[in-house]
């Protein structure tokens, strides 16, 4: 299958991509394991020639598939002229050197496309200092050298090997050196998120999370919430770098919204340990939703791969150790691309399940269904207490004050010019409020 070429003023690199089927314990259909491989591929810019799905019924320790498949892949190689193979799969060292070998060309598995892609995305410092980092770990156990540089040996002294050092040698002990560096500095900027994560909880505004798997719709989403125009386009991992805004839900209440980097099947375990500072900002969220893609045929098992990565984000302990329960609530995104049949059950079934705090079901590019999530978030992060206050006609700076940092549901002023206020005020804004105003 021919992919349209895109007119690039490098040329393309051209590829197959191919699917082991039986390998992934993942229950999603094999053709569309296939497509979103292709979708990765297209997102590294490699013109895509061929994709094929290969079944697997036993594993061939040295190149995955068995002889005559490799034979065969190879004629397919050819007859596409292609310059790179790409297997939805991770392979073993060993596996990928054998296969370059058989087929004369480069080949990337599934956790080396992904940190391709990540590497071209990232823009924030520590985006690139995570996906570098996962790189590195990724590498490490890929130094396989078939040229004849492999047994130089060196003297000397500073980024040259010592005495007996082969080149391999030389090359791991520069990589663990460069990852003690990078997860130094990664240290560094958790320790500033957390900084940064105590004056937010100063002023305690409730945290919304969006996740979702890659290309749901989590982008426009968050543009439409908060007004931004964060970058949103039909691209796998279009977005990489966490970014955060100050929304006013209904009646007033602030929030902050941060919308992070896409989850994927099989996520490789490399990205998901290096953007444990990034996920860390899932794991502190008041609530998170879950944006889906309703209107994929894959959206089930789409679902069970982000709530896969969920369990692995772990849920802060408070000041005496407690960790608050994990509130989520499912964003059926995109019912405008439903047929009208399946999108009327589709509005039915998440209109019940709003009542429960569940599910919503919205389209994030036309903007249906928009408002009534965002009376939905707040009846879910709505939970600080009622407090009831009486200020004086001296006390407008407070009552503005209770507006910007609470929600104020009840508001009369009686016949001495007095404001009675009915606001909800987390314990720590209300503690604020009566050390800067007073209150009676």
């Amino acid at each position: 299958m021919t992919s349209k070429l895109i007119d690039h003023s490098v040329p393309l690199i051209r590829a197959i991509v191919i699917h082991p089927d039986g390998r992934s314990e993942s229950s999603r259909l094999a053709e569309e394991r296939l497509q979103e491989a292709v979708g990765l591929a297209r997102a590294l810019d490699l013109d895509v020639r061929a994709e094929e799905i290969v079944r697997i019924r036993k594993v061939t320790p040295a190149t995955l598939f068995g002889t005559g498949k490799v034979e065969e892949l190879a004629a397919l190689v050819r007859a596409a002229e292609a310059e790179a193979v790409v297997i939805d799969d991770n392979l073993t060292p060993v596996q990928q050197r054998n296969l370059e070998k058989e087929w004369d060309c480069k080949v990337i598995d599934r956790t080396g496309l992904i940190l391709e892609i990540f590497g071209r995305r990232a823009r924030t410092k520590e985006g690139r200092l995570q996906v570098e980092l996962a790189r590195l770990d990724y590498e490490k156990s890929r130094l396989v050298r078939t040229w004849t540089h492999l047994e130089r040996q060196r003297g000397g002294t500073g980024s040259t090997g010592g005495p007996g050092e082969t080149q391999i040698e030389l090359d791991r002990r520069l990589i663990a050196d460069r990852i003690v560096r990078l997860k130094t500095e990664l240290e560094e900027v958790r320790r500033t998120r957390g900084l940064h994560r105590k004056q937010r909880q100063k002023v305690p505004f409730p945290t919304i999370a969006l996740v979702g798997y890659t290309n749901a719709g989590k982008s426009t989403l968050f543009n439409r919430l908060t007004g931004s125009e964060v970058l949103a386009k039909d691209l796998l991992f279009a977005t990489l770098d966490t970014t955060q805004r100050t929304i006013r839900l209904p009646q007033g209440r602030p929030a902050i919204v941060a919308d992070t980097v896409g989850f994927i099947s099989d996520l490789p375990h490399e990205l998901v340990e290096s953007f444990r500072a990034t996920l860390e900002e899932v794991g502190e969220a008041d609530l998170i939703l879950h944006v889906r893609d309703i209107a994929s045929p894959d959206s089930e098992a789409q679902a069970r791969d982000v709530e896969a990565v969920l369990k692995q984000i772990e849920i802060p302990e408070g000041p005496n150790g407690e960790k608050k329960p994990r509130r989520i609530l499912e964003v059926w995104n995109k019912t405008d691309l439903l047929d009208a049949d399946v999108r009327e059950a589709v509005l039915g079934q998440a209109e019940r399940l709003a009542a429960e705090g569940k599910a919503a079901a919205v389209s994030a590019w036309t903007g249906e269904g928009i408002e009534p999530l965002r009376h939905i978030i707040t009846r879910l992060i709505d939970d600080d207490p009622e407090t009831h206050l009486t200020l004086e006609p001296t006390q407008g700076e407070a009552l503005a004050w209770l507006y910007e940092h609470g929600r104020v549901t009840s508001r009369d002023t009686d016949e001495e010019g007095r404001t009675h206020v009915v606001v909800r005020l987390a314990t720590q804004a209300l503690g604020r409020f009566e050390r800067q105003f007073g209150a009676d």
